[in-house]
């Protein structure tokens, strides 16, 4: 499987954006799908994920601002990031595993300006 993020940029505080993870697979086999995201000196952490059935979940600085969808039809996965603060500034990197194994995008840099 091969993931492909794109949607990062730079963006004022109170901005949007809206994050995409191209699948080469069919996403609707896969067990569940995630975005992860990583700010300079720290470790990468869950920001929200959605399971086959679409059950989703949520970090809790992001809960109620971000929102994770999957398109089984164009096999992709979209992150909503409404009312961004500079704190969401990071390496979002989308992940999915299948099961048999799991598999990472390459990151998309999403930069917050106050």
């Amino acid at each position: 499987v091969q993931l492909q993020a794109s949607g990062g940029g730079l963006v004022q505080a109170g901005g949007s954006l809206r994050l995409s993870c191209a699948a080469s697979g069919r996403i609707a086999s896969f067990d569940s799908m995630a975005w992860y995201r990583q700010a300079p000196g720290k470790q990468r952490d869950m920001v929200a994920f959605i399971s086959r059935l679409g059950v989703t979940t949520y970090a809790d600085s992001v809960r109620g601002r971000f929102t994770i969808s999957r398109d089984n039809a164009e096999n992709t996965m979209y992150l909503q990031m409404n009312s961004l603060k500079p704190e969401d500034t990071a390496v979002y990197y989308c992940y999915v595993n299948r099961g048999v194994g799991s598999y990472w995008g390459q990151g998309t840099l999403v930069t917050v300006s106050s």
